[in-house]
């Protein structure tokens, strides 16, 4: 991956999480410096992995591009993706009232989606779905790098995070 003055060895890790359990239900690897081509490849690792198509999909201001947005409207998957970052703590501005201007692109029609109420209380349901898991992962299991090398290595050893966090979820589901 590009750092900021060379060439990295890095991983761009992806996931996928169930909103009720935060059990992971797709994750993947990738060497992308960032997530604007990730939404295609992360819908069919999740019909591989979880056996069905995504319901929903939430999304940060990362995944956010035409081409992205409009692969989501094809599959007709009910999709929430931030069009832009959010300072902490600041509110999407209220929704204007009236019909979008002629010539809005898909963009325009997803902030405008955000802005509405029942947009921004669907959206803002994200940080409490997949923000959780990634911390739970660096934090309280203490997963901070890879120890493998290369890219399958590295794709197994990320699967094997994610299966231990999903049978500690389990575990703490069952005997709770």
């Amino acid at each position: 991956m590009k750092g900021p003055d060379s060439f990295v060895q890095a991983f761009n890790t992806q996931i996928a999480v169930e909103e009720d359990s935060q059990l992971i239900v797709g994750q993947a690897v990738t060497q992308e410096t960032n997530d604007k081509k990730q939404i295609a490849p992360m819908v069919d690792v999740i019909q591989k992995q979880a056996g069905q198509k995504p319901a929903e999909l939430l999304a940060d201001s990362g995944y956010c591009s035409e081409n992205n947005l409009k692969y989501l409207q094809r599959k007709k998957n009910s999709a929430y993706v931030a069009t832009n970052r959010q300072k902490h703590g600041r509110q999407q501005p209220a929704c204007k009232r009236g019909p979008l201007p002629n010539g809005s692109t898909i963009v325009d029609r997803m902030t405008r989606k955000l802005q509405t109420k029942s947009g921004a209380k669907v959206y803002a349901a994200r940080k409490s779905i997949v923000e959780p898991v990634f911390g739970q992962i660096k934090h309280a299991r203490g997963f901070r790098q890879f120890l493998m090398r290369g890219i399958e290595k590295i794709k197994a050893e990320w699967a094997l995070v994610c299966a231990t966090h999903n049978i500690l979820k389990l575990y703490r589901m069952c005997y709770a």
